[in-house]
């Protein structure tokens, strides 16, 4: 049986994350993209018009993966708090894997320019944790689902940080996963 060969958007799109993501959207050029995805150079200002929006495109592909892999995780967890810290091991999972690299919205927005589609995929992903963090804290009785949402947001950037700077994947899980549960003990008491 023949299967179809990709579109060219999608190996593009396939270049870019693995290129993107290993060595980062400011110094992997779009000759080697297209190279790598084995395309004309039209395919790419047909497809996605831009390199910025093809770097828009690679986070929002980033963004879906992680929504997916954290819903399909969060269901091993029965409570709501449970399932906040679970957030946390979800993430701690990506950490051993040995070609981890750090938050993909971090790396690509560090240098953006103001405007950069870079920065609306990240903008988009970070308000998607802020609400997944808002409801779980609403559903878990927070007095203020907002604020533990911020906090919780704050710790699990810091954890993505640590991890990609320290390379500890154990300790810095463990670190992000104490820190997530004394805001959960402040905000609604010990478990």
């Amino acid at each position: 049986m023949h299967t179809a060969r990709p579109s060219a958007r999608e190996r593009l799109l396939a270049a870019a994350d693995e290129l993107f993501y290993r060595e980062g959207v400011h110094v992997v050029g779009i000759d080697r993209v297209i190279e790598h995805a084995g395309v004309a150079k039209a395919s790419l200002y047909n497809t996605f018009g831009s390199k910025d929006e093809l770097i828009r495109a690679y986070l929002e592909g980033r963004h879906a993966a992680i929504e997916k892999r954290v819903t399909e995780g969060l269901a091993a967890y029965p409570t709501p708090r449970e399932k906040i810290l679970g957030v946390f091991d979800i993430q701690g999972a990506r950490f051993q894997n040995p070609e981890y690299r750090g938050c993909p919205f971090i790396s690509a927005t560090a240098e953006a320019m103001p405007g950069a589609g870079s920065l609306a995929a990240a903008d988009a992903y970070r308000s998607w944790v802020r609400a997944l963090f808002a409801d779980l804290a609403r559903q878990a009785g927070a007095p203020d689902p907002g604020a533990l949402a911020q906090q919780l947001q704050i710790a699990y950037d810091g954890v993505a940080v640590k991890m990609r700077m320290d390379g500890d994947p154990a300790a810095d899980l463990a670190a992000g996963r104490g820190l997530a549960a004394m805001l959960l003990d402040a905000a609604l008491g010990p478990a």
